[in-house]
């Protein structure tokens, strides 16, 4: 889903420093009605600084914050976070002991009268699944269920945009998913232009219209889940979702060459230095014959939905790059569905997918 000519939230130009360390630079996210969208990146590139920004929790320095039309922060002027009408949902919750789950829940509410009050608490915890624990206490209830009243108290006042803080890191594997299933209905239902911060690249996928990457208080990527995981920007972005295999060469005729075959260069100078990275589940495993390539199994692991292979490939005249192992052969790593647990030493072949093979200059890191 892309950003709407009339988006709910719109960051401009922001930036914001703590001393001398500049926590994020010049960043630019909208969010449209009915749309989420997930910052995520490594910890200290300014995600959380830039959700407690568009919350009012941090003062912004530079550039310009609009919720609904109505510019909330520019330097020298903002909004108090209580005037914005956003929905906050912190990292542990932040529910208040001293009142049970519905007194939680119509914190935001105290305008409303009485009667309509009581039936948007009813509402919004029957949407949560929690309405038959109205009566609870936070110290009651389960992270789940800490988690679900604090969404609810969320979205109680009807906001135009829900702020979300790492909502399920708290949560035990099985129940995380369970819960973010839940979540992502209860939030298109409600129709909030949501942004959310995770650290999880594969939660950003499944939550997201929208994924922005940060690094170092900048955006480096920003686009569907599709497109920055098959289209990524940069090396960074690649081996953010993941683990991916590494080869170093040179730009022969457009081309890069593999132990797997030759990688499409149609960007790079020819004779330029390439790096080619390529994931796990790109290399396709079966029979020798007829593959570009073999390699011998070091072992094999289920991982559950998918099966882990670590492969040697024999390297005679192949062009070194940083997977390269002891006794000059090359490491590689495969991931294949399901249960694929060929022994160690057995040789297969190895096919390349070049849809996930991504060819960048090979530069000095940063």
């Amino acid at each position: 889903m892309a950003p709407s000519a009339n988006p709910a939230l719109s960051i401009v130009g922001a930036s914001h420093a703590y001393g001398d360390r500049e926590a994020v630079r010049d960043v630019s996210i909208a969010v449209s009605p009915g749309e989420l969208v997930c910052l995520v990146g490594p910890s200290g590139c300014g995600k959380t600084t830039l959700l407690r920004l568009a919350a009012g929790l941090e003062e912004l320095q530079a550039g310009r914050i609009v919720i609904d039309g109505r510019v909330v922060a520019e330097p020298g002027r903002a909004v108090p976070a209580e005037r914005r009408g956003v929905g906050f949902v912190f990292q542990d919750f932040a529910l208040f002991p001293h009142l049970a789950v519905a007194g939680n829940v119509a914190f935001g509410l105290d305008r409303m009268e009485r009667g309509a009050r009581r039936a948007r608490i009813e509402e919004v915890l029957q949407r949560v699944g929690m309405a038959d624990r109205a009566g609870a206490w936070p110290h009651q209830l389960s992270g789940g269920q800490q988690q679900r009243v604090a969404l609810a108290r969320a979205l109680a006042p009807a906001p135009r945009v829900l702020l979300l803080d790492e909502p399920f890191s708290g949560l035990e594997a099985r129940l995380r998913e369970q819960i973010r299933d839940d979540t992502l209905h209860v939030l298109k239902h409600a129709g909030a232009a949501t942004l959310m911060v995770t650290h999880d690249p594969e939660e950003a996928m499944f939550m997201a219209d929208r994924i922005a990457i940060m690094r170092a208080g900048r955006v480096e990527q920003e686009g569907p889940p599709d497109a920055v995981y098959m289209q990524p920007a940069n090396p960074f972005v690649t081996a953010f979702f993941g683990q991916v295999n590494e080869i170093r060469g040179r730009v022969r005729g457009g081309r890069v060459a593999t132990p797997f075959g030759a990688v499409p260069a149609p960007l790079l100078a020819e004779d330029a230095p390439a790096l080619v990275m390529i994931r796990p589940e790109a290399l396709r495993l079966g029979e020798v014959d007829g593959a570009p390539a073999s390699a011998r199994v070091l072992t094999a692991r289920l991982l559950g939905r998918t099966s882990w292979v670590h492969l040697a490939l024999g390297g005679a005249g192949e062009e070194r790059g940083p997977s390269e192992g002891e006794a000059g052969h090359l490491h590689f790593h495969a991931r294949a569905p399901g249960r694929f647990l060929p022994p160690e030493g057995q040789i297969l072949g190895v096919r390349l997918d070049p849809a996930q093979a991504f060819v960048f200059p090979d530069t000095p890191p940063q």
